[in-house]
């Protein structure tokens, strides 16, 4: 069978595969809407949280893959006495959900709901530990090496965050739904739990947008850095070539080919070389006592 249960003697039904068919029994069997079935089988979605009469259905953000901040669905139907999971790939999830709530002695099917969405809600701040390290280390090197590496490293990470954010946000409406509804199929006793996770889900999305904006004044510092390189080496190159100019004067007024003064001293070549000097010297100097190199 594609579904199992984790507890056992729990009515906690976990899917493995949302494709299967055995989804469809337990659709019928509880009643289940065909769109939020639908919701399970193409994935992925956003976060969403749907509240029935018998029973809610939420689709709760799993992080995926840490290092490239992926998320994937993990589907909850909890009804009153029933709980049933729909995923891909995420029986590790799963199996520790269940062996802490057995480690607790709490086979309550909302307790195991909440373990759920704090299970996920968990595995958010390490991976933005990560993020804030490598923040760091842009803002420490970006002025001093900026380079297309630095760049490509600053909007992969705005990438991730955007993702990131637009997960946690989900997660947070989720949650903030979750804590305002009355009655229902979660125990009152919850309240201050779940209430718990939206706040981590609060700080967490507070972060994200931190985050971004320390990225965002990299790149400015980026960007400052770049063009303040291109203006000193723009600068070195006009510097050469103004010191250049009378040289190129000089040298193409005694190359004329028609007689100039001192062509027939012995010495002239000596007086074109010192002259040429001489101009460059009070150049250098002009452009020192400027400041501008």
């Amino acid at each position: 069978m594609a579904f199992t249960q984790p507890i056992p003697g729990v009515p906690w039904y976990d899917v493995a595969d949302p494709a299967s068919p055995e989804l469809d029994e337990l659709s019928k069997r509880f009643g289940l809407h065909e769109l939020e079935i639908e919701d399970c089988r193409q994935r992925p979605q956003r976060a969403k949280y749907s509240e029935h009469d018998p029973y809610l259905f939420c689709i709760f953000k799993r992080l995926q893959d840490r290092d490239e901040v992926l998320f994937d669905d993990v589907d909850v139907f909890l009804g009153r006495d029933f709980l049933i999971t729909v995923h891909e790939h995420a029986d590790d999830l799963i199996k520790r959900i269940s062996r802490r709530a057995q480690e607790s002695s709490e086979h309550r099917l909302d307790r195991i709901f909440y373990f759920i969405a704090d299970e996920l809600t968990d595995a958010y701040l390490p991976t933005l530990d990560v993020i804030a390290e490598a923040t760091d280390e842009i803002e420490d090197q970006v002025l001093d090496r900026p380079s297309p590496a630095m760049l490509q490293r600053i909007f992969d990470l705005k990438r991730k965050l955007v993702g990131f954010r637009r997960n946690a946000n989900g997660m947070r409406e989720v949650m903030n739904a979750i804590v305002r509804k009355e009655g229902g199929c979660t125990g009152d006793d919850l309240d201050p739990y779940f209430r718990d996770v939206y706040d981590h889900l609060v700080r967490t999305v507070d972060l994200i947008e931190s985050y971004r904006d320390l990225l965002s004044s990299s790149l400015d510092i980026y960007l400052s850095a770049v063009a303040n390189r291109t203006n000193d080496v723009m600068k070195v190159l006009a510097v050469y070539g103004t010191v250049a100019t009378p040289l190129v004067i000089i040298t193409g007024f005694f190359g004329m080919n028609i007689p100039m003064p001192f062509n027939e001293q012995p010495h002239a070549l000596g007086y074109a070389i010192a002259l040429m000097l001489v101009t460059s010297a009070i150049a250098l100097w002009y452009f020192k006592r400027k400041g501008w190199f």
